[in-house]
């Protein structure tokens, strides 16, 4: 019997519910147990979201190696935060992202023998968004350590191949290469429609054409790419753009708002009340109520009366509230509040994720976002200012900043000035969004700051931008080498 190395994730499936909750892990699972007949792909690539949604869920290489968080009453940050990453300190496994292509692989190639005579479609879009989870683990990949392993084959026994790190330049076309494939078997189906979104918890062809952008976006900036991704990316937005999504005209709704009812959102990872354990990263920045005894501000800010619902660790970073240089941003009420005391305000606490109030208790029960508008305006911006198209990157910029209620963009007309000041935009609009630290690598290696000298706690530190891979890595594969800097 072959066994699929590692373990795979049976999913508790509810009827005519896409919205993955709960996931039991057995430690040896056949494909023959799996792939018996064409209703087995399925809950096979619905499970795999589930992969993807714990991915989406962490913070610590998105969010807590840049600028935007500090400690609030309860600490927890490591060495993301405090930039102290070293081969014996905070090197990682990358077994969960692995675990999330494997299943991949094993799902393209399985499904192969089958025809789906009757439901050609259902095929189609199996492997459309299987492909598109693959590009989304391997782009996650490149961005965290910089360039990694391609594992294409299907893992059906324990003779597992010892791939060596391939090039960043691999990696980003081997993404690229699924995402195109992705849109290929979308555009396909019969009948196929820009504006369908049969779920947004699952890609489309709306939200697969925002991770290209994105993707294209990392390859002309930190790659060394050239005019045709930035032309590529502008592009893929495009796509986006005519598939019927828009800003909501309310700021409060962009997280406010289930991402099956929201007009903005492309792709989410759903959150329920009941999970166990419960809550999104959301709840990192929840306060105790007991904390906020004698604010006189208390009932306007986001807290729980039990513990196990907040943890009150992050509060939004000086440097972060100084990126919000209007005090009539609509943006600041759902971005971050200041406890107000007799004596003054204490601490910022971060609003972004306030979950939702049920009868017992507050929960971190927020849609986590992956891609909406906003985000891909501001892409678009990026793009057209490194082109020197000044006038359409000021364009995509004021269509935020309008919903915001800020003034319009009134600086120079120069890469230098409108880069720095799409990514101040980026800060403001994305706050808490799990791309901070992303974007600033990208500005970084694009010329616009130095990360060096503009992240707090990177200051008079040579620590490397990516992440160095742990011993049982390393030991498990002896062609694999060490990330570049350590």
């Amino acid at each position: 019997m072959k066994k699929i190395l590692g373990f795979i994730l049976l999913l508790v499936l509810f009827a005519a519910c896409d919205k993955i909750l709960e996931v039991e892990p057995q430690s040896q699972i056949t494909d023959q147990v799996f792939f018996h007949n064409e209703g087995d792909f399925e809950p096979n690539v619905t499970g795999i979201y589930s992969v993807m949604r714990s991915i989406a869920n962490n913070v610590t290489y998105g969010t807590e190696r840049g600028e935007e968080l500090i400690s609030a009453t309860n600490s927890r940050f490591g060495v993301a935060w405090s930039q102290t990453l070293s081969p014996g300190n905070g090197a990682v496994n990358y077994s969960e992202w692995y675990r999330g292509i494997g299943h991949c692989n094993l799902l393209l190639d399985k499904i192969q023998a089958f025809e789906f005579a009757a439901t050609p479609d259902l095929k189609k879009k199996i492997v459309g968004e299987t492909h598109a989870l693959r590009a989304y683990f391997y782009y996650h990949l490149l961005r965290v350590f910089g360039s990694v392993p391609i594992v294409l084959e299907a893992i059906t026994d324990e003779n597992v191949i010892q791939h060596k790190r391939n090039t960043d330049q691999e990696v980003i076309t081997q993404v690229l290469s699924d995402l195109d494939a992705a849109i290929a078997q979308f555009t396909a189906i019969s009948n196929f429609s820009k504006t369908t979104y049969a779920s947004k918890y699952r890609f489309s062809y709306g939200s697969v054409m925002a991770m290209k952008a994105d993707a294209l976006l990392w390859k002309a900036r930190v790659l060394g790419g050239g005019e045709g991704d930035l032309q590529a990316a502008v592009t893929a937005i495009n796509e986006v753009e005519s598939t019927g999504v828009a800003l909501n005209a309310d700021f409060s709704k962009v997280t406010g708002n289930r991402a099956s009812a929201n007009t903005e959102v492309l792709l989410a990872a759903y959150y329920s009340k009941d999970e166990t354990p419960g809550g999104n990263y959301g709840k990192n920045a929840l306060p105790f109520k007991d904390v906020l005894e004698g604010a006189t501000n208390k009932e306007q800010i986001p807290y729980v009366k039990n513990s196990t619902n907040g943890q009150g660790a992050y509060q939004i970073s000086p440097l972060s509230k100084s990126l919000f240089k209007y005090t009539a941003d609509k943006r600041i009420p759902y971005t971050w509040i200041a406890d107000m005391y007799p004596a003054g305000p204490k601490i910022s606490w971060i609003t972004k994720y306030p979950g939702t109030v049920y009868a017992d208790d507050r929960y971190s029960d927020n849609d986590i976002i992956v891609y909406r508008l906003a985000d891909l305006y501001l892409l678009k911006a990026e793009a057209y200012a490194a082109l020197a198209d000044f006038a359409n990157a000021k364009k995509y910029l004021d269509f935020v900043r309008q919903r915001a209620g800020i003034e319009l963009y009134n600086g120079e007309m120069s890469a230098a000035a409108m880069q720095k000041e799409i990514l101040d935009e980026r800060g403001r609009e994305l706050f808490f969004e799990n791309k901070r630290w992303f974007d600033l690598v990208r500005f970084h290696k694009g010329g616009t700051i130095d990360v060096y000298k503009y992240v707090p706690n990177l200051k008079n530190k040579t620590t490397p931008l990516f992440w160095p891979v742990n011993t049982t890595v390393l030991a498990n594969n002896p062609n694999m080498t060490q990330t570049d800097g350590y």
